[in-house]
């Protein structure tokens, strides 16, 4: 059975110079060349938050506590034309153990508040980023 929703987590990792990583989707997945914030599905009996520190960890290669992991918004997509509903928790993260890279493909850049905000993004990475930024 298919589900009807699944989950996903984002992480914003921010440097101390106060800008922002984001990760360029690879050539041949969905959302090819539009930026988003890295993360990636919660795996059936992961938290969130667990979730989170994996996929940065698989995605950038960087190590990270959960105590460093804080909530900061959500987006979600209903799944309207058959498609499946998402739900993306989005986390602010500030400190980590690395160097963060693009292991996956793509590539990785760091940007301002209103860098991020201009960048070409899939529809639920825009959402997150306008809600990330909104005190900005």
């Amino acid at each position: 059975m298919k589900p009807e929703w699944i989950m996903v987590v984002a992480g914003a990792l921010q440097r101390a110079d106060g800008c922002w990583l984001m990760h360029l989707r690879p050539e041949g997945k969905h959302h090819a060349g539009l930026w988003e914030f890295p993360g990636g599905k919660v795996e059936a009996l992961e938290t969130p938050v667990k979730a989170l520190v994996r996929e940065l960890r698989e995605e950038l290669g960087i190590g990270c506590a959960e105590a460093y992991c804080k909530p900061a918004a959500f987006a979600e997509n209903p799944g309207a034309d058959g498609d499946i509903a998402i739900v993306i928790l989005l986390y602010t993260v500030t400190s980590w153990q690395g160097e963060p890279a693009a292991l996956e493909g793509g590539g990785i850049g760091w940007f301002t508040p209103e860098e991020v905000i201009a960048l070409a993004k899939p529809p639920l990475d825009v959402a997150l980023a306008a809600r990330l930024f909104e005190n900005h």
